[in-house]
């Protein structure tokens, strides 16, 4: 199973790339957690905290488009390594002057979350330039889901150790350190230098224009609903059957559940269009969520919620392949970055609704949401069948990279190719 990975792993700079990647995102991945301990840390009530983790989330999810257009318009060094930097600085100056004044604190956030560099659709777009062989960049697909959720398991637990060793306030200025850090080990790579965008059309929508991409932000802004909403139902039963450390441990399964998927679905290459296998994938992660509905007692609902998150990675991975064909040309960085926003805000949305809902018909009410959500994202999949089975018709690879092996160009694969 871990043959193709280390295959990939062994490829020149992919190893760098991947882990700088994952460290460069760090502040990112840890933001919500290092600001709610911070503030409570500094007096401040939970309202306030949320708000601000609020403030800082809406913020990356706006910023984070509109920077993977400026990478792909000037290349990823110009843009990647001054954003982190004016991030780390920005949460610097909220992490010194506290919450008060308080519209500092707001305003210090924002930009902190604004500027947060897109190094995540940045990666995806150097795949294709450094592995070459799409499967490969397919496999390579399915370990960044991976090791997302590897990154989203660790990053809270080394914000409670810093906290605990140091500060609420050090751990925010040493993981937006580290993260700079990973930006700059990224974009100083040869194949981060080298990267250049295929010629775009000029068009404000830019990868918004592509109607497969806008099914696909469509499919899952309902997935992301589905996992916020998850996380929200897990307290009040928690509550009834044994506390946080129950909480604790269904996150975990999640988590863990999503890793192993993620793990073996990318340990094979996979026949027939990613489109059909994305629907069938996204009809088991639908199917998965409505056992939560049986609410047995703690550890069978643990096993649960493992068996829920098996199909989370795997869908990702392959509605990665997906925004890679149907990002126009130009765009690809911009595309990935749209469906990181996208699933971000699905996860806040499904987290502001399932509250409600949990409050009037309780746990079961809460885990009927992702019931719901996953089930309206595989209608969507249904709906828009035929465009996102369409030919993106885009050019591979330019000639002129065929000459110069040092290159990095956005490669394209036809539709037809193995997926």
């Amino acid at each position: 199973m871990a043959a193709g990975y280390l295959e990939i792993l062994r490829t020149r700079h992919a190893t760098r790339l991947l882990v700088g990647t994952l460290v460069g995102r760090l502040p990112n991945a840890t933001a919500a957690i290092a600001i709610l301990l911070f503030v409570r840390a500094e007096g401040g009530s939970y309202t306030l905290a949320g708000g601000l983790a609020a403030v800082y989330g809406v913020a990356n999810a706006v910023g984070q488009p509109l920077l993977g257009r400026l990478v792909d318009l000037h290349g990823q060094p110009r843009v990647q390594l001054p954003s982190a930097v004016l991030s780390a600085l920005a949460m610097s100056v909220f992490a010194f002057t506290g919450t008060e004044p308080l519209p500092l604190a707001y305003a210090a956030v924002a930009a902190a979350g604004l500027f947060t560099p897109p190094l995540e659709g940045g990666l995806r777009a150097l795949w294709p330039s450094v592995l070459r062989k799409e499967d490969q960049v397919h496999t390579a697909y399915a370990m960044d889901a991976v090791a997302q959720e590897v990154m989203f398991t660790v990053g809270p637990l080394l914000v409670t150790l810093f906290v605990s060793l140091w500060s609420g306030q050090a751990a925010l200025l040493v993981l937006n350190a580290i993260g700079v850090l990973g930006a700059l080990s990224v974009v100083v790579s040869p194949p981060s230098r080298a990267w250049r965008s295929a010629p775009r059309e000029a068009h404000w929508l830019g990868a918004l224009r592509s109607p497969g991409l806008l099914a696909l932000l469509g499919a899952f802004l309902f997935v992301g609903m589905a996992l916020g909403s998850i996380t929200v139902a897990a307290v009040p039963y928690a509550d009834d059957n044994g506390g946080d450390a129950v909480f604790g441990w269904m996150m975990a399964a999640l988590g863990l559940g999503a890793l192993v998927g993620g793990a073996v679905y990318g340990a094979r290459q996979w026949a027939g269009e990613p489109a059909r296998r994305l629907r069938v994938l996204v009809a088991f992660l639908a199917a998965g969520y409505l056992p939560l509905l049986l609410m047995p007692g703690a550890v069978a609902m643990t096993l649960l919620t493992a068996v829920a998150g098996v199909f989370l990675a795997p869908a990702i991975a392959c509605a990665f392949v997906l925004v890679d064909r149907h990002a126009p040309r130009g765009t690809v960085t911009e595309a990935f970055s749209w469906f990181v926003t996208t699933f971000t805000v699905g996860a806040s949305v499904g987290t502001g609704l399932a509250g409600p809902v949990v409050e009037a018909g309780g746990a079961l009410w809460g885990f009927a949401v992702p019931g719901v959500a996953g089930g309206v994202s595989l209608l969507v999949l249904l709906a828009t069948g035929r465009v996102l089975a369409a030919p993106a018709g885009r050019a591979v690879v330019a000639a002129s990279s065929e000459n110069d092996p040092n290159r990095a160009v956005e490669p394209r694969f036809s539709s037809g190719d193995r997926a």
